[in-house]
C-alpha cells in the first residue's frame, strides 16, 4: 500500500517490529550506494542460503543485515520472515537477480527520502502519532496466523486491543485482514468492506482467490 500510493501527504511515517526490515529500509534510504556495492557480487544459490539462515544478524553491520535480510527474502519460499526454506522456480530466472533488482531498489530508496521509520509496538506507536487528520494503515498479521511474523510479536488479544484503540482514535484508519467471524466479531462497531485477493506462491499451484475485509473508522 504504502509503496503504491500516489499521493504523498507533507509527513509519512512507516512503522515495523522487525529490526530487519527497519534497517534494510534505513541503509535503502541513507547508504543506497554502498548497499548495491554489498549485493554486487551475490547470486543465488541454496548453500549461500542456508549460511545466511545461519548467521546470527545482531553480530552484522547494518549494511551486511540489510543484504542478508533481502536476500533471505528473495530466495524463501512464499518470501516468508519465519520459517524459512529455499524457494525454486521451474519457470523463471533465479530468485536473487540484481539486474532487475536494481531499478526496484532504486524506486524504494525515492521513495523513502523524506519519510521517517520508526521500530515500535503497533499500540505505541498509534498513541504516538495520533491526532487530527493522521490517517494510519495498519497490517497486522491475518487471523489464525498470528506466529507468521515471528513467535510472541501479535497474539490473538492483540485483536481486541487493536479495537478497542482504534475506537478512540481522534484520527482515522484503515484496517485489512482476512474475513472469519472472529475478525467481523471484534471489529463489528466499525465500517467492514468485502474484498477478494488473490494469493500466488512461485512455483506453486494456480492462484487462490480469498476473502479479505477492508476495515475503516
Amino acid at each position: 500500500i504504502f509503496f503504491r500510493r500516489d499521493y504523498r501527504p507533507r509527513k509519512e511515517v512507516i512503522n515495523d517490529v522487525s529490526g530487519d526490515v527497519v534497517t534494510l529500509f534505513r541503509i535503502l534510504q541513507r547508504h543506497y550506494q554502498a548497499f548495491l556495492d554489498t549485493l554486487k557480487w551475490q547470486l543465488s544459490g541454496r548453500a549461500e542460503f542456508e549460511r545466511l539462515m545461519r548467521v546470527d544478524p545482531s553480530t552484522l553491520t547494518d549494511l551486511e543485515r540489510a543484504a542478508r535480510f533481502l536476500y533471505l527474502q528473495r530466495t524463501a519460499f512464499g518470501g516468508k520472515v519465519d520459517g524459512r526454506s529455499y524457494g525454486v522456480s521451474y519457470t523463471t530466472t533465479a530468485r536473487f537477480d540484481l539486474t532487475k533488482l536494481v531499478p526496484l531498489l532504486e524506486a524504494v530508496h525515492d521513495r523513502l527520502a523524506r519519510v521517517d521509520i520508526e521500530r515500535l509496538p503497533w499500540s505505541e506507536f498509534v498513541t504516538r502519532y495520533d491526532r487530527a487528520g493522521t490517517l494510519f494503515y495498519l497490517d497486522p498479521p491475518y487471523y489464525g496466523f498470528e506466529d507468521d511474523y515471528g513467535p510472541d510479536v501479535f497474539g490473538k488479544a492483540d485483536f481486541e486491543r487493536m479495537a478497542e484503540q482504534l475506537a478512540q482514535l481522534k484520527g482515522r484508519f484503515i484496517l485489512s485482514l482476512n474475513d472469519r467471524p472472529e475478525v467481523r466479531r471484534i471489529f463489528a462497531r466499525f465500517e467492514i468492506e468485502e474484498r477478494e485477493t488473490t494469493y500466488t506462491l512461485a512455483g506453486g499451484p494456480k492462484a487462490k482467490i480469498a476473502g479479505e475485509l477492508v476495515i475503516r473508522g
